[in-house]
């Protein structure tokens, strides 16, 4: 009989589960697609270190999953809660026929049962098949062989998001068993007519919260976007935060107070139509949902920005990978190792042997070819050495500008010497590179740097203060700014400075800090140049360098594959996690607002009844409730888009290596696309729902 009930019940109050069950459904997928990463990455024909990322990548997506689980559970608790006390009535007469508050937790045990297992079916088919395009994008992301490519079902992301939603609906059930066992058959009666109590709040008052809210939301912004001082440590960045969340909740605080009182001076709107029941019901709805609003604000905030920021870090490191690497390695050794040194590391003492102290004087192509390297897998072959002039240091070049950067940029190595390179060395690479090249007086330097940070810095000391005197030997800056280049490849722009001298300068022997080589693979094929890669990227299947860190003859460098693998790698985790952690937020947001409007909506039931009696017709009460619900999802989403302006400016400033202002537009499109499709669904169902409410007979 209780099943029949269940079961009978589920049908009628099925518009009222659509919310619940459209959450359930997209927290069900969402989390088997995450979490079925690790059988889709099997089937993907990839290099050893690319399968170490995405298993990375697996690691840290399961330990986001437990984050994701708490919020889907609180998000949970609380959608039921709205349930429960949409059909107080319902119970109300069930115990007056009475039935015990025992028989009525079955009932409701059973259809939270019912609910729960029609949600992991659908959830886990739609995830299911999204996972396949999951793992199409896993593909392409890590440039991955596709060609093997076939259906896959993740058993072990079933079990898991199973169990992981059984303990949530375990809660839920416990939740509901104690909620109706503190029900009163008098409350349970009159629920329907009780309304919360409104305070009126002095409109004086709420302009003062709401200017002194501004006032701090706007001095965050000053800070986040380079204000009085760097946001370098975590006490720091705790300020602008504290200042965000306190202004978000004063500005929903003071806005009920003050904005009907404007809005009822201006009569002709005030008076149009249903506006007065709309600007009422909306003062009404913001006056008691001021932590709520504000919560889901911040929660949209984080969703923009951090969906935002990560695709332009995607993009901003595509673009650039591909300029960044203009050759297939970069090597290079320390020159005139001395007898002893303090490791930067461990701090501990090294002592070198006449071997390396001899074999640092020399090139690397002779470590490679005394070692038994066969130079011939190697083309393009350019070596130069790279000085460190002790006394020219950062603060050196700096000048008169030095006190003035300390101040700005207290973190960085002021005391560090400068990277000094002849001038006709930097061209044999800038041409193989395909950069710019440079010619120098004898008395004339140049600058070369292109991390933007670094230089605006550079640039500013550059026009106050561009003389270096070297030896007796004085050098004057041939330009007033820095130019592009680099020598070493990376994934985005991270050259700090680098110093091109003319050749005419005399640099001594016991300044060379680094023997450099660059070189190309000669190799035609992908095939061929793996083959050579593992020479230098797999070092413990390598014979070679296995040697030499025998000898303590130590060759470090990057190369034009490994550098890719790791940025796909770090681009990929960055925006799996981003993305992961952003549509649940959204979905958490958009959730406890449709629940809020529903709530509203049942409460305000009889308020509808008589805008009908007073002459309203069913066009203009859907148009009331229309606009309602749009400016009620839209307060939050508008305040939210205004924090995230100076928010992913500030991640993009905290980035600057990683990403770039002018990646940002599609970024932000794909974002809004995301956001405009599951904020969109949860509006439309939201105002369906609410629309079939208040429709319903007393």
């Amino acid at each position: 009989m209780l099943f029949k009930l269940s079961v009978k019940n589920m049908k009628k109050s099925f518009k009222d589960y659509a919310i619940y069950f459209l959450t359930l459904v997209l927290g069900v997928a969402i989390f088997y697609m995450f979490n079925s990463l690790d059988s889709q990455q099997a089937m993907l024909e990839v290099s050893q270190s690319t399968r170490e990322m995405i298993q990375l990548m697996i690691s840290m997506l399961g330990m986001v999953s437990v984050f994701i689980a708490i919020v889907l559970g609180f998000l949970i608790v609380y959608a039921n809660n709205f349930l429960i006390n949409r059909r107080k009535r319902e119970f109300g007469i069930y115990m007056t026929l009475g039935m015990g508050r025992t028989q009525i937790s079955k009932i409701i045990l059973i259809e939270t049962i019912l609910v729960g297992i029609i949600s992991l079916i659908v959830g886990i088919f739609i995830g299911v098949f999204g996972s396949q395009f999951m793992s199409i994008l896993v593909a392409r992301l890590f440039e991955a062989d596709m060609s093997e490519f076939t259906f896959v079902f993740s058993k072990d992301a079933c079990i898991k998001t199973c169990i992981y939603f059984a303990v949530m609906y375990l809660a839920v059930m416990i939740f509901n068993t104690l909620t109706i066992s503190r029900y009163k058959l008098i409350n349970l009666l009159t629920a329907v007519r009780k309304n919360e109590k409104v305070k009126i709040k002095n409109p004086i008052i709420s302009i003062l919260i709401f200017l002194i809210s501004a006032g701090l939301l706007g001095y965050a912004y000053y800070l986040v976007t380079g204000g009085v001082y760097e946001l370098n440590t975590a006490e720091k960045m705790l300020v602008p935060i504290l200042m965000g969340i306190v202004g978000t909740i004063g500005v929903f605080w003071s806005l009920s107070g003050f904005i009907l009182r404007i809005i009822q001076t201006r009569k002709k709107i005030y008076l149009k139509g249903t506006n007065m029941f709309v600007l009422r019901q909306l003062n009404n709805k913001i006056n008691t949902t001021v932590i709520s609003m504000s919560v889901i604000c911040l929660m949209l905030f984080m969703t923009i920005s951090v969906l935002s920021s990560s695709l332009s870090i995607q993009n901003s490191l595509d673009s650039e990978l591909e300029e960044m690497t203009p050759v297939d390695v970069n090597l290079y050794k320390t020159a005139n190792l001395p007898e002893s040194y303090e490791d930067s590391y461990t701090g501990q003492m090294i002592y070198t042997t006449e071997e390396q102290r001899e074999d640092s004087k020399q090139p690397v192509s002779y470590t490679l070819e005394t070692n038994g390297y066969d130079m011939n897998t190697l083309k393009d072959v350019i070596e130069i050495p790279i000085y460190a002039i002790p006394d020219w240091t950062l603060a050196y070049s700096l000048g008169d500008y030095y006190e003035e950067a300390k101040v700005q940029f207290s973190m960085l190595m002021y005391d560090t010497p400068e990277e000094v390179i002849k001038v006709s060395d930097y061209n044999k690479i800038a041409e193989l590179y395909g950069q710019e090249q440079y010619s120098l007086n004898d008395d004339e330097y140049i600058v070369l740097c292109d991390f933007d940070n670094m230089t605006e810095l550079r640039n500013q000391a550059l026009k106050e203060n561009a003389t270096i005197e070297i030896e007796g030997k004085t050098l004057h800056a041939k330009y007033d700014e820095c130019k592009s280049g680099f020598i070493e490849m990376s994934t985005s722009h991270v050259n700090t400075g680098i110093m091109l001298v003319p050749d005419s300068l005399e640099l001594k022997e016991e300044w060379k800090e680094e023997q450099f080589l660059v070189a190309n693979y000669n190799a035609e094929t992908d095939e061929e140049k793996e083959q050579i890669e593992k020479t230098f990227a797999e070092a413990e299947n390598n014979t070679l360098l296995n040697n030499l860190d025998q000898k303590g003859i130590e060759i470090d460098g990057m190369t034009k594959i490994s550098i890719r693998e790791a940025s796909k790698g770090l681009a990929t985790i960055i925006i799996f996690i981003a993305i992961y952690l952003g549509v649940i937020f959204l979905i958490a947001s958009s959730a406890i607002l449709a629940l809020k409007q529903l709530t509203e909506s049942s409460d305000n039931k009889q308020r509808y009844t008589i805008l009908r009696k007073i002459g309203c017709d069913e066009k203009m009460i859907n148009q009331a409730l229309f606009r309602q619900i749009f400016i009620f999802f839209m307060l939050p989403l508008a305040l939210a888009i205004i924090h995230s302006i100076f928010g992913i400016k500030f991640i993009l400033s905290m980035m600057a290596s990683l990403a770039s202002e002018e990646e940002l537009l599609p970024s932000v499109i794909v974002t809004a696309v995301i956001i405009g499709i599951i904020y969109g669904l949860y509006f439309l169902a939201t105002y369906l729902g609410s629309k079939n409410i208040i429709k319903e007979e007393e």
